[in-house]
């Protein structure tokens, strides 16, 4: 990842830049209809002859004005080139239409945080998560996970399986190299670790700790797959301080969990699992850290994603630079015995072990 230390632009440059920022809604929706429209595809499946004006308004349904229009933004935003009388996909237009990773960041921006940034200064101004507003009442995202319109759900959690899906299976080996008999998996959402750990090891038993909404979905989806007498649920509000956890786990496991909560939020989580765990257990911690990050997309991504947390989730929260991470682990009488970076798509696996 380059050095922050240093402005990039000249003048000129700069002015340019600014004004790419003051159009950027209206770039990124032109290129999510291109996209759904079947525009791009047209495109792509014209390989290098590319195709005029016509020919795609023909192919795609959509009028030839409507064709023009988008396409000539699209020219300005590199999405596309342009040779009379021919627009040909460029490779931007070739990865908004074909990478998994940008297709599910462009849904979850649309679906879940769009309307909601309108809301970004109460957001700061109050600490509250004031856009959510948008999607429902709540007074934080995870507790309508359940109950968000259809397209938001779904668009929700593709984005958080996207990145997770593909740290998981790297470290059931790591996790799995002394076998637990009993794992809790705090924020296990709707059981996607725990069904994994579950099939990899058949003697394992696995309690999520997470609210109720989410353990229902969680025991649906065990029950549907038979996994419902390994898999167990402890209902669970990390907000509430005066929460207990339970006990008895050999491995205590937290994914992309931890960055929903403020500082002080953590140390108290934590400081709730070292009081619970035993002596010789371990607490695997997996998650962003956006200082951690090998490319420069990917701290983008994460900083734009911490503005959700901001608006969307609950007001507090945050992707956080690793250091800052480590330091409230230790205050709450963690070691941090490994630290694994560039895991999957950008994961930091955290190792801790209570200090004595």
């Amino acid at each position: 990842m380059k050095s922050f230390e240093v402005d990039p632009y000249n003048g000129l440059n700069a002015k340019t830049e600014a004004q790419k920022l003051a159009f950027a809604p209206i770039v990124f929706h032109t290129a999510r209809t291109l996209r759904d429209l079947n525009i791009l595809s047209a495109l792509d499946e014209a390989g290098n002859e590319g195709l005029e004006a016509t020919d795609i308004a023909k192919t795609t349904g959509v009028s030839e004005y409507g064709v023009k229009v988008l396409l000539d933004m699209a020219i300005c935003a590199h999405i596309v080139t342009w040779k009379a009388p021919r627009y040909r996909l460029a490779n931007l237009g070739y990865f908004l239409l074909h990478d998994g990773m940008t297709r599910a960041n462009m849904d979850f921006t649309a679906d879940v945080c769009y309307a909601a940034m309108s809301h970004l200064t109460e957001s700061i101004e109050t600490g509250t998560p004031a856009g959510l507003k948008e999607l429902g009442d709540w007074s934080t995202i995870y507790e309508g996970l359940s109950q968000l319109p259809e397209k938001a759900k779904e668009s929700w959690f593709q984005f958080d399986h996207f990145y997770s899906d593909r740290s998981f299976p790297l470290l059931l080996k790591k996790v799995f190299a002394e076998p637990p008999k009993r794992l809790f998996d705090i924020g296990g959402n709707t059981g996607k670790w725990a069904t994994q750990c579950c099939q990899y090891d058949s003697e394992v038993e696995v309690t999520i700790i997470d609210l109720p909404q989410q353990l229902a979905m969680a025991k649906e989806q065990a029950k549907r797959i038979g996994l419902e007498g390994r898999i167990k649920g402890h209902a669970f509000n990390a907000l509430d301080a005066s929460q207990p956890l339970p006990q008895g786990a050999d491995v205590w496991w937290m994914s992309q969990f931890l960055d929903c909560f403020s500082p002080m939020e953590i140390l108290s989580i934590l400081r709730r699992v070292r009081a619970a765990m035993a002596l010789d257990a371990t607490v695997y911690i997996l998650d962003l850290f956006w200082d951690a990050q090998k490319y420069d997309a990917a701290a983008y991504s994460l900083n734009a994603t911490s503005l959700y947390f901001t608006c969307l989730a609950n007001g507090n929260s945050r992707f956080y630079r690793c250091e800052e991470f480590v330091q409230i682990a230790e205050e709450a009488g963690f070691d941090v015995v490994e630290r694994t970076d560039d895991i999957g798509l950008g994961h930091t696996l955290l190792t801790l072990k209570a200090r004595v």
